[in-house]
């Protein structure tokens, strides 16, 4: 024992003061967080003010003056088509044309020279419900008071049989519970290959020789198994950490006006959207947030990441062991690395089609089955187990505990012949005889 925690120190140590391990810990949550950053002030901000041309052809509705102008959108009316080269050479950005058919067909046709941000056209899109809404309304005699009474708009708010007090958020926490899966998949592919090219490297450099003279192969094995899952861990937790506190500082400083939700709900949806938000209660966006949140059991999420990261690691990391040990370079691992990873990605497409339905046969099945387990359990974990099914979550903790041993056994055999054998191309055949030699 005291020689395995030899190794597991050496591998920790080794990896952890590399210029790498450090370049990446600490350089890996500033480029996520600047990413995100980028992306939430990119998606905020515009190329330039627009200037667009209205064209009304309807015959009775009159949009002029319709349109609210503001210090990013000025808008300009005409009755008369202009000419391709004519709006080419204007200083118009967009020109959008209403046909004699718009009111009955809800329609129009917007024209740029280039094309308009999402942003643009859900705010046109918002000025003209607003304006034809109001023409149809005027048009069949219908006071906007009373139509604002009789409008009705259906919310079908799920809800379990066991907690009817409350709306269900089972499919937003399951998303939520895919991210963590998504980590996990990350850092098995990531720390598995290392324990794999860690293998390569002390074989293809006779270092195993010496080694493997002092110490067991199963020895050797789970000693970087267990060294390189400590590595990850650290740097998982280090992320964690410091991708927080960045985020937290951007978000007092550089978000600070940014990232304000009444300035996005103002910016970004129509007046009249704005003002059911309003008469709904303010932020419900980030009440939404809040109240997902709220339902997440973070330490059972946590304690359960941390368990599924360790299993499937070890796991797959047994496995990524015994192709080290079976190959004299990375590129011989091709044909043993296929039927490995197919698994692990298959994981991922079951995890991503159980989004929409977290308690389907697909969810149940894969999240017992101890090589997808730790991909499409944890979307489960964030919806959460009652009394009735928690033996389901029991049950397949269990199983990839035993799948580990079942595997590090096999891995072990693998290892053993494979360590100390060079110059031969290995194929399946030949290691299920080392599976079942023993002496």
């Amino acid at each position: 024992m005291s020689k395995t925690l030899l190794i597991i120190k050496r591998e920790y140590l080794t990896r952890v003061r590399k210029k790498s391990f450090l370049l990446m810990t600490f350089l890996g949550p500033l480029l996520m967080v600047g990413v995100l950053v980028a992306a939430v002030m990119l998606s905020l901000s515009e190329s330039g003010k627009q200037s667009v041309l209205v064209i009304d052809k309807t015959p009775g509705m009159i949009t002029e003056n319709l349109f609210q102008e503001s210090s990013e959108y000025k808008y300009f009316y005409s009755a008369n088509d202009i000419s391709d080269e004519e709006f080419k050479e204007s200083d118009y950005t967009l020109m959008l044309y209403l046909s004699e058919r718009f009111v009955e067909t809800d329609v129009a046709a917007i024209y740029y020279k280039k094309l308009p941000s999402f942003k643009v056209m859900k705010t046109l899109e918002g000025e003209m419900e607003e304006i034809l809404e109001g023409y149809k309304l005027k048009v069949s005699g219908i006071l906007p008071s009373v139509y604002a009474r009789i409008n009705t708009k259906i919310n079908i708010e799920p809800k379990d049989i066991d907690n009817k007090s409350e709306k269900s958020y089972d499919r937003e926490l399951a998303i939520v519970g895919f991210a963590f899966s998504f980590l996990i998949y990350m850092f098995i592919f990531l720390y598995g290959s290392q324990v794999m090219r860690g293998v390569i490297e002390e074989k293809t450099t006779r270092i195993v020789e010496i080694i493997v003279s002092s110490v067991k192969p199963f020895q050797l094995m789970l000693g970087k198994i267990l060294g390189v899952a400590m590595v990850g861990l650290t740097q998982f937790l280090l992320w964690v950490f410091l991708s927080g506190s960045l985020f937290f500082v951007a978000q007092a400083t550089i978000l600070k006006d940014k990232y304000n939700p009444e300035q996005v709900v103002e910016q970004q949806v129509s007046k009249k959207m704005a003002s059911e938000m309003q008469q709904d209660g303010q932020n419900q966006d980030t009440q939404y947030v809040f109240e997902i949140l709220r339902r997440i059991n973070f330490p059972v999420m946590i304690g359960m990441f941390i368990f599924y990261f360790l299993g499937g690691y070890l796991l797959y990391a047994a496995l990524f062991a015994a192709i080290g040990a079976a190959v004299d370079n990375e590129t011989d691992t091709q044909q043993f690395m296929l039927p490995v990873t197919i698994p692990l990605i298959f994981g991922i497409i079951v995890g991503e089609f159980a989004i929409t339905n977290p308690e389907g046969p697909a969810a149940f099945w894969f999240s017992l089955f101890p090589l997808t387990s730790p991909i499409v359990m944890m979307m489960r974990v964030a919806i959460g187990f009652d009394s009735g099914n928690i033996w389901q979550l029991i049950l397949s903790m269990a199983l990839l505990i035993g799948a580990f041993f079942g595997v590090v056994w096999m891995a072990s055999k693998i290892y053993r012949t494979g360590i100390l054998m060079y110059g031969k191309k290995v194929s399946y055949k030949e290691l299920w005889k080392w599976i079942r030699f023993s002496n």
